[in-house]
Parts: structure tokens; sequence; C-alpha cells
């Protein structure tokens, strides 16, 4: 008998000790390593056929129509409502956008991301910045470039709840080696 895994993103994201990682993927294949690699969720930008068999981890949504079958979908701030079934995660670049997100959805999760800033900003200092008005009890992932478990730990000791991560391999990102199955 197989036991039923939650695919809530809340709930996985903060299930556990230290921060969650959550990998952009555009196949089945790249899903299916990232949660042998100790990924929480995966992220999708476009529909991958087979994504509900190859991983039992939760589908984020960020494409731009429609969401899928996901289990959450990061809106922008100017949307009324989530889709029924879906977690909403608020996808917001400022301060403007993360008060607006709480007025309109009131999301549990913030998607936190440094693509409206100019090319001079640091993307980690943009984060940060928005991570200090998010309120308590809710759920913040970053959407920034890292490259070393030490950068990750950086957001982790921030309060970063989770990462947003390109695909590839992620097991040094997490924490540990590739899981035996």
């Amino acid at each position: 008998m197989q036991v039923r895994v939650s695919r809530r993103l809340s709930q996985r994201i903060s299930e556990g000790d230290g921060i969650a990682i959550i990998v952009r993927v555009e196949d089945a294949a790249a899903a299916r390593a990232a949660e042998a690699q100790g990924a929480k969720a995966v992220a999708l930008s476009v529909r991958i056929d087979g994504i509900r068999d190859a991983t039992s981890l939760p589908l984020l949504w960020l494409g731009t129509t429609g969401h899928g079958d996901c289990d959450a979908v990061a809106l922008r701030p100017d949307v009324d409502i989530a889709p029924a079934g879906a977690e909403a995660v608020a996808d917001v670049r400022d301060e403007d956008e993360l008060d607006e997100a709480l007025e309109r959805l009131d999301p549990e999760i913030f998607l936190l991301s440094h693509r409206g800033g100019d090319d001079d900003d640091d993307p980690l200092e943009l984060v940060l910045e928005l991570l200090a008005d998010v309120p308590a009890g809710k759920l913040a992932i970053a959407e920034v470039p890292v490259a070393t478990r030490h950068d990750v730990l950086m957001l982790e000791r921030a309060g970063v709840d989770a990462v947003l991560v390109p695909p590839g391999d992620v097991a040094e990102l997490v924490g540990h080696g590739p899981v035996e199955v």
C-alpha cells in the first residue's frame, strides 16, 4: 500500500528543519532527479506530460497562463483570486506589490523576486528588503541566484523559508548527496 504524501506547498516548505529547495524543471526526468536529491517542491513554467507520475512533490506553477494540475500558483498582486484547489503564492517585486498582494490575495506564501529591479541593484539585497515586510506567520520563497550551500544557509539565517533554484544538481544546495533508494 502506498502512503499518500501531502502536496500542499506550504506544508512541504514548513516541515522539517532548514530551508526548502524548490527546483525549476522543464521535464519529468528533471522532476524525478530533484526529488531524489532532496528538493521539497518543483516549479513549472510550461505543462509537462507525466509530471504527476514522475514526482510526489508539490507543483508550483510559474507560467503566465493556466495552471494545469498544479498545487500552488504564483500570482501577480493585481489578481483577485487563486484558481480553485490551488494555493496562492504572491509573486512580488517591491513593497507596493507586497502591500497590494496582502490586501487582495492574503496569501500564506510570498515569492520574493529580484526581477524588476535595476541592473545595478543587488538581487539578494532587494529580496531581503522585501522579506522584512512579510508579515509574521507567512512563508517566503526567495527567487535569487544561489550557487552554493553557503548562499542557501545565508538566506535561511535571514528568515527565508525556501529558495527557487534552476534545474541541475541540487544535492549540494540541499546539504546532502542523493538519497539512496
